[in-house]
């Protein structure tokens, strides 16, 4: 896994190219960051023709590692200015890996048309585009799939990514080819839609077997952690991570009616237990997988009541901004507003956060099923108020005159009130991703790198809240390069066997601080980008509602010093004594 493509979309060029030897230990967030700092200018538009769209396995992507077919999608955020990478499931990422390909790189704009991008064996080659515009995602990917076969792998824009809407994704299709995988936060849709690039088709029919240096080790160790992960994650294997739902709510961190609240009294409505036993009712599937390969299975198939397929999977991040944060408790609607996200190309939890905020506004009451359902027709039908959504929380929030607006550095937050759960508040303020969870959630039970090697100070303290928002956003990053899903664990074991696997595909020795050091050069990497972008560390803080209103049930505030927010990357070591 060597090679870069770079595609020229102004030429409509391609061009194979062995990957300079400073990438060699470089994978999906880690070579995307390093990429666009080395090729993008930080003052570029995001949607102009100078940002570059960036697509990256990990580096264990295409392997038999464990749930190692993660797929990074990275370029300027035209919602936060700054660098963003987004992460998804789905079959494209070891299909990429299997060709040999360490990225794609897709460049500058056409001055008309709209393309398809097919990649094989043989290299690449450019296809029309135009007959798949205006078209659901859905409808799109059954079209390709008849066209080029039901084993080929893609990536997708629906109608928001065309019209360049900064809430847009690139959507992977899974292992039944549906487009229910995302790489979701910060507008990555937006970027590919600007290059004119429809879909990218993955066909690694023919492709070689990856090459280890240690076969026999590297298979021994995957199917050792395969068998653990299948024994410890049952939780998630049967409830997916609506789990999460009737937790955070008791914890009081559910987003409720724009952040108002931390509990939603019709919690178990929506909770994991409620849509397992309806998905058993109705024929649908639990331990479902979004990609080949995975023992965890946290993917489901909800279904309608006639059996319809709906959308595979609903995931708590939907449940709690589409839902409580709106005041709803119908999984059935819920169900059906993802359907339209995934299909119309939009984030469940950007949309959900500006959604939200028009409720503030008093657009549509909070609890109004039929009045969300007529927003979402608004977004598809390009009204003004659609397109005032389709930019984002943040324009939203500005456009509409609300005051909690739940944003840092452009983006709209992810479903864990900071008031309650501070440490994932630290990682919303600090992570160059914007306000992120997957760049470092710290919920309860989760430990860091360094809480196993010293004697932790107050666990409800700022000093350890930071400390466990530094050690997670460096592990998360591990999974990110890696190419793993953080359900793995975003913990020092994962590392441990990060170390052992990389040792045994590349044939070097890898130390765990060395694991963990790759991780932070990544972070740091994108402070820098984002330093140049002029995101500074003056911006690493929450929304002032956040440390001003008390959060019911608990009565909780943010509390920690945005000083110390400020400094939070200062110094950062990640060594470990093993």
């Amino acid at each position: 896994m060597n090679k870069f493509l770079r595609v020229d979309m102004r030429n409509q060029s391609i061009k194979i190219e062995e990957a300079p030897a400073k990438y060699q230990f470089m994978g999906g967030r880690r070579l995307i960051s390093q990429l666009l700092l080395d090729e993008v200018d930080p003052t570029c538009e995001p949607l102009g023709r100078h940002n570059k769209l960036v697509i990256a396995p990990g580096l264990l992507g295409g392997t038999p590692a464990p749930c190692s077919g993660r797929l990074s999608v990275g370029g300027k955020s035209p919602l936060t200015g700054g660098i963003k990478e987004s992460n998804s499931g789905g079959t494209a990422a070891a299909k990429l890996a299997r060709l040999g390909y360490k990225a794609v790189i897709v460049e500058d704009q056409p001055q008309e048309g709209w393309y398809i991008l097919k990649i094989n064996k043989d290299g690449a080659t450019f296809l029309n585009g135009e007959n798949l515009l205006g078209l659901d995602s859905y409808e799109a990917c059954k079209r390709l799939r008849e066209e080029h076969g039901e084993k080929i792998g893609i990536i997708i824009i629906g109608v928001a990514g065309e019209r360049q809407y900064r809430l847009a994704t690139c959507a992977v299709a899974d292992p039944e080819g549906d487009p229910a995988r995302h790489a979701a936060r910060g507008g990555m849709g937006a970027v590919m839609g600007s290059k004119k690039l429809k879909a990218i088709l993955v066909d690694d029919s023919g492709a070689d077997d990856l090459q280890c240096a240690d076969r026999d080790a590297f298979l021994a160790t995957s199917r050792e952690w395969a068998k653990e992960l299948a024994a410890t994650k049952t939780v998630m294997t049967e409830l997916g991570t609506a789990n999460l739902v009737l937790t955070t709510s008791a914890l009081g961190c559910l987003p409720t009616r724009n952040f108002s609240s931390g509990s939603f009294e019709k919690a178990e409505n929506i909770s994991g237990q409620r849509m397992r036993k309806v998905i058993q009712e109705r024929g649908g599937k639990t331990a479902h997988n979004c990609q080949r390969g995975c023992p965890i299975r946290c993917s489901n198939v909800y279904v309608d009541e006639e059996g319809n397929h709906l959308t595979s999977s609903l995931e708590y991040e939907t449940l709690a901004l589409m839902g409580s944060n709106l005041g709803i408790d119908d999984l059935d609607a819920i169900a059906k507003i993802d359907r339209f996200c995934d299909g119309f190309g939009v984030d469940t939890m950007e949309l959900g956060d500006a959604v939200g905020v028009a409720m503030e506004a008093g657009i549509v009451p909070f609890g109004d099923v039929d009045g969300v359902m007529d927003l979402l027709q608004q977004l598809k039908e390009g009204t003004v108020t659609g397109r005032v959504l389709a930019q984002g929380t943040e324009i939203a929030g500005k456009v509409l005159g609300v005051r909690r607006v739940p944003v840092v550095k452009g983006q709209g937050i992810s479903a864990y009130d900071p008031r309650a759960l501070k440490g994932t508040g630290v990682t919303y303020a600090t992570s160059p991703m914007g306000a992120d969870h997957t760049a470092g959630n710290c919920l309860p039970g989760r430990t860091g790198y360094r809480e196993l090697t010293k004697e932790s100070p107050d666990p409800c303290s700022a000093e350890r809240q930071i400390e466990m928002s530094q050690d997670l956003q460096i592990l998360t990053a591990v999974c990110d390069y890696a190419g793993l899903c953080f359900f793995v664990g975003a913990a020092l074991p994962t590392a441990k066997r990060v170390a052992k696997l990389l040792r045994d595909r590349f044939g070097k020795e890898f130390s765990v601080n060395e694991v963990l050091e790759i991780a932070k050069d990544c972070i740091m990497t994108e402070v820098e980008f984002n330093r140049r972008a002029g995101i500074t560390v003056a911006d690493n803080r929450l929304p002032e509602f956040f440390s001003e209103e008390e959060l019911p049930p608990t009565g909780s505030k943010f509390d920690i010093d945005n000083k110390d927010l400020q400094t939070i990357f200062d110094n950062l070591s990640v060594e470990v004594e093993i």
